[in-house]
């Protein structure tokens, strides 16, 4: 099994930023794609940005330009700078871990708790 951890979530201005994190631990387990999602009351989640095993990013129409995501493959960990946030970014932002147990050619995602970003007006 692995455990996916994020932090960073908290209470901003308009304008202002914040640095969401996400650990994965786990053992025999490679990590391939890592994502950012966001569930805002009332919605759908949402991709907010990816990056690959090979350090490929995409990002939501939305975010693009304002957020940047980045991952530690020592660290196992993925990284998601907001800046320029704005109330419509108000959410509980997921973070998503894919890869393959080593004994497997079967794809697994592994999703975190949520973390609350909340930016106010």
């Amino acid at each position: 099994q692995v455990q996916v951890v994020e932090s960073g979530g908290g209470l901003v201005q308009d304008g202002g930023s914040l640095r969401l994190s996400c650990v994965a631990s786990g053992s025999a387990f490679n990590i391939d794609d890592m994502g950012w999602y966001r569930q805002a009351q009332g919605t759908q989640r949402e991709l907010v940005a990816r990056v690959s095993g090979g350090g490929s990013t995409n990002y939501a129409d939305s975010v693009q330009g304002r957020f940047t995501i980045s991952r530690d493959n020592a660290k196992s960990t993925v990284y998601l700078q907001m800046n320029s946030l704005k109330p419509e970014d108000t959410a509980v932002y997921y973070c998503r871990v894919g890869g393959r147990y080593i004994w497997s050619n079967s794809n697994r995602n592994y999703w975190g708790q949520g973390t609350q970003v909340t930016v106010s007006s």
